[in-house]
């Protein structure tokens, strides 16, 4: 009597949006392969296929519709197949999803991906969906594209209210990882060879807001903050004991006092990351311009390990619409942020995003945004034409609508100057010799390789070395976006 082994599932996971969306389905992969699950070529070839959303701009909605058009066209042809939708937009969805699409199967927020599994041992794959926060998930296995690159999520959701984005709905309010959990996960990182991470959170800056530790500060922190000053917080010597009695203490042989529980910090934990051994490079995304401060300016500026890229994101350069967007700052703090940015890094990369035709932008607002582009100078920008999203305060704005026409061209106004001041920008590597992480073969010459430096700058140069090394290269050209060059081969030698 023979026995035939059960055919082998698989899946297929389209991602939409964000890099924290992009590590989510990373988890997903993971939690797949772990449950048995081979990963299909194409969502035809797929037992069950999965939309990762995105529910930021239109234009991310419309792909993903579309895309589930098909899979509709899949579900009908092969009535087996499962077809799972997860992420922002199924979140802002939540109570229509199954109404709307009826055969999707399974429906879960940003925060759920873990009852996915749940779901998919059940015994029966009735419609489901998981959309209630319930913090950060247990440990999830992770299958990544690069076996030396890694995202580490160390927050999720946002506090602030801006009146564009639609993500504290989706994603929640802010909640920090443990400190200790975001270590250990970089050291088993570390320990599996990655050599690079990405510390990802809707605001990075605010982590560790939530968290209360009697830890001592690193001591190159210990200037930038109060508590560690103020003799009533008792904060540890730079050596981790506790002060020494001294004249001042009413009682010399008693224990010392308790220290004050003091907030984590992004600067500690960038501190900390990046000193854990095989880790090479550390970089985050995104910040927010009010919450940058100047310890970890520092920490960029000390720590090679840190990459020399900040991505702040600039919206419109107009101090009226920033007030409209409910951004918290106006132009002269951002433009003081980049200034403090530079003068204790002199040579770090800028990048940011932008927002045109926002509700109420006149021509002298746009000018406003055009003339802070100008004056910083960014080394790359992510420019957007403004969509209203539905559940946000600017979606509920009726005056001051710009025609299309308008952004359109305003637009291609600040495509332009953006892609000049960059292009101004790249030119200062030219003839330097930077180090560069190899990312695998060049997109437009197999015969090169491509890999980025510490400023985030993509590199297409000649040499060689495996993907996950890092080489020195000498900057021989530079365009807007990319450099290229020559492995410097008496670096190597040297």
């Amino acid at each position: 009597m023979s026995s035939t082994v059960a055919p082998t599932k698989r899946y297929h996971v389209t991602t939409f949006g964000c890099q924290m969306n992009e590590h989510d389905s990373e988890r997903m992969k993971g939690m797949l392969e772990s449950l048995g699950y081979d990963e299909a070529p194409d969502a035809e070839q797929a037992d069950l296929i999965l939309f990762n959303t995105c529910s930021i701009r239109e234009s991310a909605d419309s792909r993903f519709v579309a895309h589930l058009g098909h899979a509709k066209r899949m579900k009908r042809e092969r009535p087996e197949v499962v077809i799972g939708v997860g992420g922002c937009w199924a979140q802002s969805v939540k109570d229509e999803v199954f109404r709307r699409f009826p055969f999707v199967d399974v429906a879960f927020g940003p925060g759920q991906i873990n009852r996915l599994a749940e779901f998919l041992t059940a015994d029966s794959l009735t419609a489901q969906g998981y959309f209630e926060f319930e913090g950060f998930p247990a440990h999830l296995p992770t299958k990544r594209d690069r076996d030396f690159q890694a995202w580490v999520q160390i927050a999720v959701g946002c506090n602030l209210k801006c009146s564009y984005c639609i993500v504290p709905s989706t994603r929640g309010r802010e909640s920090s990882r443990p400190f200790e959990q975001l270590v250990e996960e970089v050291e088993r990182l570390a320990a599996d060879g990655v050599r690079e991470v990405t510390l990802l959170g809707q605001n990075v800056n605010a982590y560790g807001r939530d968290l209360r530790t009697t830890d001592p500060l690193p001591e190159a922190l210990i200037p930038f903050h109060a508590a560690a000053k103020r003799p009533t917080g008792r904060i540890a010597s730079l050596d981790g004991a506790a002060p020494s009695a001294g004249a001042g203490d009413t009682d010399a042989g008693a224990p010392a006092p308790s220290l004050r529980p003091r907030p984590r910090t992004f600067a500690e934990l960038l501190t900390v990351v990046a000193a854990i051994p095989g880790i090479e490079r550390v970089r985050y995304t995104s910040p927010h311009p009010k919450d940058i401060r100047e310890d970890v300016v520092a920490v960029h500026a000390s720590v090679p390990e840190v990459c020399q890229h900040i991505h702040l994101p600039l919206q419109s350069g107009s101090t009226s619409i920033l007030k409209r967007m409910r951004r918290t700052y106006d132009q002269a703090r951002f433009l003081e942020r980049v200034a403090m940015i530079r003068e204790g890094c002199p040579d770090v990369s800028l990048s940011t995003d932008i927002i045109v035709g926002f509700p109420g932008e006149t021509e002298q607002d746009f000018q406003d945004t055009l003339d802070v582009v100008e004056q910083v100078g960014f080394d790359s920008a992510f420019t957007f034409v403004f969509s209203p999203r539905r559940g946000t305060e600017a979606a509920e704005f009726t005056e001051g609508l710009v025609p299309h026409p308008i952004k359109v061209e305003r637009m291609e106004r600040l495509v332009e100057l953006v892609q000049r001041k960059a292009r101004e920008r790249t030119r200062r590597f030219v003839g330097r010799t930077l180090d560069v992480l190899i990312e695998g073969p060049s997109r437009t010459d197999p015969d090169r390789l491509r890999g980025r430096t510490s400023h985030n700058k993509v590199v297409n140069f000649t040499g060689f070395g495996e993907p996950g090394t890092t080489v020195p290269v000498e900057i021989t050209g530079a365009t807007s976006q990319t450099l290229s060059g020559e492995m410097s081969l008496l670096s190597v030698l040297a």
